[in-house]
């Protein structure tokens, strides 16, 4: 909600029914202390409510162009990969896909799953390779992708709504690799274009193509068949064309 302080100045209330969800994230936020991401004015956690700076909520970084929101994009996400905090409560990155691991085994003999049960396998067997070994353990935003990047006036780009997570850094731009896929998709050649996404993105953040290949892949294998469990075709459909196609 748009609010304003006791002074005048504008702000954002925001309210969540989950408490555990807000405590991460208002952690999260405290703990990047506004370098990349939304500042937290007051918080009173256990009753889930946390008082943010006010953004351009109206303007993301989908309003830019694709290369320059891409550009944007992984300058702003850099600031945010940080150690964790001492004695942190954030899930790891292998704890925290590891029910959407167990989801995409129980699906896999489901009827509506038999065309992609392949897909669901190599998801699978991706997603054991990466959490075998992790290269890095920090501080990851978790839901990040142009949408949750606003115009500010204390910085140009700054994130926002957190789910926070600590890993490496391939799995925080998995969202980001497949973002604008409804145009992706009718480009010439998306599927060669997907994967010069890929790589140019992991290239411009010096990360191992691979795993970030991996990440995109599982995660949007494990949010395909998520929606095609809830009868959303269309949006699961796409999104498993673009696992396929890395």
């Amino acid at each position: 909600m748009l609010v304003r302080q006791a002074d005048g100045a504008p702000a954002v209330l925001k309210l969540g029914a989950n408490t555990e969800r807000v405590e991460r994230e208002c952690a999260a936020l405290t703990h990047w202390d506004s370098s990349g991401a939304v500042r937290v004015l007051r918080s009173e956690c256990p009753e889930g409510a946390l008082l943010l700076e006010r953004l351009h909520g109206e303007v993301s970084l989908r309003s830019l162009p694709e290369p320059k929101s891409m550009l944007e994009a992984a300058e702003t996400v850099r600031r945010l990969w940080v150690p964790p905090p001492t004695g942190h409560a954030f899930p790891s990155v292998s704890d925290h896909t590891a029910d959407q691991a167990a989801a995409l085994r129980a699906s896999r003999d489901q009827p509506w799953a038999t065309d992609v049960g392949p897909l669901i396998d190599k998801a699978l067997a991706v997603h054991a390779e990466l959490i075998a070994a992790s290269p890095e353990t920090l501080l990851l935003h978790g839901a990040y992708r142009q949408g949750k990047v606003l115009a500010g006036d204390r910085a140009p780009w700054l994130a926002i709504t957190p789910e926070p997570v600590v890993g490496e850094r391939a799995y925080d731009l998995a969202w980001l690799a497949r973002d604008r896929l409804d145009t992706l998709i009718t480009l010439p050649g998306a599927s060669n274009a997907a994967r010069r996404r890929v790589n140019k993105l992991a290239d411009s953040l010096e990360l191992d193509r691979d795993r970030l290949r991996g990440w995109a892949l599982f995660r949007s294998v494990a949010a395909g068949v998520r929606r095609l469990s809830r009868g959303e075709r269309d949006e699961g459909e796409l999104l498993l064309e673009f696992a396929g196609w890395l």
